[in-house]
Parts: structure tokens; C-alpha cells; sequence
């Protein structure tokens, strides 16, 4: 097939887009995390970007979407073997191009997971699970769901991810704070966000980059990717209204992190839904998403489970929301095998494979995550010492701070508030002659 110029344009950006969601994650998480994890907590999310692009690279996009069987991808294109100089699989756009922009998608996935385990996780055996989860449980889904697999043949709907991305990387989040167990003080110490412009930056570069995610899904510069795009912006909106909605009426003060979380908790449920569904069931979708979801990250605290960032009250519970609604909403079918919804006369099959398809990959990878845990655990250690939890991990782990103090004067009374002394004391040292030492 000819190459696509428009297309291949497009898709160039939206993978560039993509890629920016990461580091935008790291920021998101970072700002929500205490100021003694805030730059082990992005670390997580670079390291991701990382080890599974090498992954990806060497056998990731093979298992993915090389020819195999119902579950697992084949051999044909390890390495990228045979892809350069090649025309294209999809829509006129050169094969390596298709595989980067499937890179960034199981980049940002792992890199979800580590919200569920903020503060008290060991880098290194993070960076071992990155690998291990990506090739056991990342791959093999994909493939199910994208690359030809049993919930491909079934007919499932999925455009961009809600539950290859999502749901898989909730479960995964749910089973690994399960295996850590709680942070020293969880439930009696405040937690709060040490950063709070942070985490909406973080919110702002991650709605910005998932234009890239959903309506680069397509694979193509076209009317579905401009519905797409739409139903992206909408239904986010619509969520983070819905999450200020629940906390005006429940805490009586819309917050800043309600805003931020209630817009990632849209994106979430619109992934899966954005080219299927028309613009006014992404602004339903979004109002109950919102909703839904700030009231779902309570259940950490009913259930005793300490999901740090709340990826399973978000990402689990929006990707599944998300995915389910396409039994009811799906009005666009876009390959043999998909249906309507049960609003528009699709009949029960497509809910039932909108349920099943969540549900299979839920369990699969809680499962392989619990396991790889334990084993971790067992191996190298997962998490850090209580002492050093207490003592802050980026100095532990990274021998690094987020905040350099140093050069601040001392100040009177430990009230940290300068005093007229003090402000004396930075005036008149402001005034002092330059030494001539560089």
C-alpha cells in the first residue's frame, strides 16, 4: 500500500502526543505524592519509558502483532525485524511508525500502575516488574484485544485502550498494593499532596496528549478521528464537572485535585468509547464517570487497601465504566464483528462482551501481578525499609531532594516565617561585595 502523507503526518504528532503523557503523568503523580517521594515517584514513570521501549523493541511489538495464534503474537517481527523500508499494515502509514505509536501505549500503561504504590517501593525492583509485567501480561492483552486475539474475533470494542490500558493497569496497580501492604501512618497520618500546580499540570499535559492517544487511534487523519477528538474533549470536561458536582455537595468545596482527578477519570472512560459513541452520550458518559469515580476512591478506605493515587478508583473503575458503556452507547461500529449497543437495537451480545472483556483481563493481570510481586518480594525485596520510608525515599533511593534548602537562611524560632531579623541579615548579605571566586 502506498504511503499516506496526511495520515502519516498525523500520526508523527499523535505519537509525539503520546509520549508527552508520560512525563505529564509523572507530574500529575508527583504533585500528589509527599515533597520527601516526590521525585522517586516520577522517577518511576521515566524508568518506564525506559525499559519498555527496549522491551518493545526486541520482542513487545511482535508478541503484540506479528502473526500467532489467539493469544500470543509470533516471532516475525523480533527486533523489528523486516519493518524498516516497508510500506505499511494499516491505513498508509509506514510500519515502524504504527509500532512507536503502539510503544508510547504500553509505556504509559506500566507507568500507571506505580501510583498504586507511592512512597515505599524499592527502584530497582520496580524496574524489574516494569519489564516482567510488560512482557507477561502488556503483550499478550494487546494482542487479545488488538493484534487478532480470542476478544478481537469476539467482536470487542476498545478503540484506544480502556481495557488493554486501564483495566489492566488498575488490576495490576490493586494487586501490587496488596503485596506492598499499607504506607507507615496510612489512615492516621495526613498524606496530603505536597504540590498541588503540579498535579494540574500534570492533568493539563495528559489531557493535551491524549488527543494524540484516542484520535490517533484511528490510524488515520479522517472523520473518525475528528469524532474522536471530540468526544476526547467533552466527556472530559463533562467528568471533571461531574467530580466537582460529588465533592460540592458532599464536602461542601469543589477542590483543585477533584478537578485534575475528575478530568483523568473522563479521559479514562472516553478512551475506549470516543469513536463508537455521538457527542452527547460523551457528555453523559463523562457527568457519570465523574461521579462515579470521586465516590470510588473511597472504597481504599472501606476495603483497607492503600492505593496511593487512587489508580484503581480511577483507572479501574473508569476504564471498566468506560468499556461497559459501549454495550449500551455504541453507535458506530468499525470492523466485522462489532455491534450497536442495547440503545441502539445491537441486542445483549455486544454488553456481554464489553462485560467479559474487562473482567478476563482484570482477573489475568491482578493475578500475574500478584505473583510477580510475591516473587520480587521473596527475591530482592519490593519494599523499602519502614526507617527509610519514614527518612523520605529519594534520599534513600536516589540520593537526591525535590527541594534544596541549603541556601536558605536559617530562621528564628523554627516558625518558618522570616522575621525582620532575618529579612536584615539576606539584605545586608545581598549587599555585600561579589568575592571573584566562579
Amino acid at each position: 500500500m502506498k504511503i499516506d502523507t496526511g495520515s502519516t503526518a498525523w500520526m508523527l504528532a499523535s505519537t509525539a502526543l503520546v509520549l508527552l503523557m508520560t512525563p505529564g503523568l509523572a507530574f500529575f503523580y508527583g504533585g500528589m505524592t509527599r515533597a520527601k517521594s516526590v521525585l522517586n515517584m516520577m522517577m518511576m514513570s521515566w524508568v518506564a519509558i525506559v525499559t519498555v521501549s527496549i522491551a518493545w523493541v526486541l520482542y513487545g511489538d511482535s508478541l503484540s502483532f506479528a502473526p500467532g495464534n489467539k493469544f500470543i503474537g509470533g516471532f516475525a517481527f523480533l527486533g523489528e525485524h523486516g519493518l524498516v523500508g516497508t510500506d505499511t499494515r494499516v491505513n498508509g502509514i509506514p510500519d515502524l511508525l504504527f509500532s512507536v505509536f503502539q510503544l508510547t501505549f504500553a509505556v504509559i500503561t506500566v507507568a500507571l500502575i506505580s501510583g498504586a504504590i507511592a512512597d515505599r517501593t524499592k527502584f530497582g525492583a520496580w524496574a524489574v516488574f516494569t519489564v516482567a509485567w510488560a512482557t507477561l501480561v502488556y503483550f499478550p492483552v494487546a494482542h487479545w484485544v488488538w493484534g487478532g486475539g480470542w476478544l478481537t474475533s469476539l467482536g470487542i470494542e476498545d478503540f484506544a485502550g480502556g481495557t488493554v490500558v486501564h483495566v489492566n493497569a488498575g488490576s495490576a496497580g490493586l494487586a501490587l498494593a496488596l503485596v506492598l501492604g499499607k504506607r507507615r501512618g496510612w489512615g492516621k497520618d495526613p498524606m496530603r499532596p505536597h504540590n498541588l500546580p503540579l498535579t494540574l499540570l500534570g492533568a493539563g499535559l495528559l489531557w493535551f496528549g491524549w488527543f494524540g492517544f484516542n484520535a490517533g487511534s484511528e490510524l488515520a487523519a479522517d472523520g473518525t478521528a475528528a469524532l474522536a477528538f471530540f468526544n476526547t474533549q467533552i466527556a472530559t470536561a463533562a467528568a471533571a464537572g461531574g467530580w466537582l458536582l460529588v465533592e460540592r455537595y458532599r464536602d461542601g468545596k469543589p477542590t483543585s485535585l477533584g478537578v485534575a482527578s475528575g478530568a483523568v477519570a473522563g479521559l479514562v472512560a472516553i478512551t475506549p468509547a470516543c469513536a463508537f459513541i455521538d457527542p452527547w452520550a460523551a457528555i453523559v458518559l463523562g457527568l457519570l464517570t465523574g461521579a462515579l469515580c470521586c465516590c470510588a476512591i473511597g472504597l481504599k478506605h472501606k476495603l483497607g487497601f492503600d492505593d496511593s493515587l487512587d489508580v484503581v478508583g480511577v483507572h479501574l473503575v473508569g476504564g471498566a465504566f468506560g468499556a461497559i458503556s459501549l454495550g449500551f452507547l455504541a453507535a458506530y461500529p468499525l470492523i466485522a464483528g462489532q455491534r450497536k449497543g442495547l440503545f441502539y437495537g445491537g441486542g445483549i451480545h455486544q454488553l456481554g462482551v464489553q462485560v467479559l472483556g474487562p473482567v478476563a483481563v482484570g482477573l489475568y493481570s491482578f493475578a500475574v501481578a500478584w505473583i510477580l510481586g510475591k516473587i520480587i518480594d521473596k527475591t530482592m525485596g519490593f519494599r523499602i525499609p519502614e526507617e527509610d520510608e519514614v527518612a523520605g525515599i529519594d534520599i534513600i533511593e536516589h540520593a537526591e531532594s525535590a527541594y534544596e534548602f541549603s541556601n536558605v537562611p536559617q530562621l528564628h524560632g523554627g516558625s518558618g516565617l522570616m522575621t525582620r531579623d532575618d529579612r536584615e541579615v539576606v539584605d545586608d548579605k545581598a549587599k555585600e561585595p561579589a568575592s571573584g571566586v566562579h
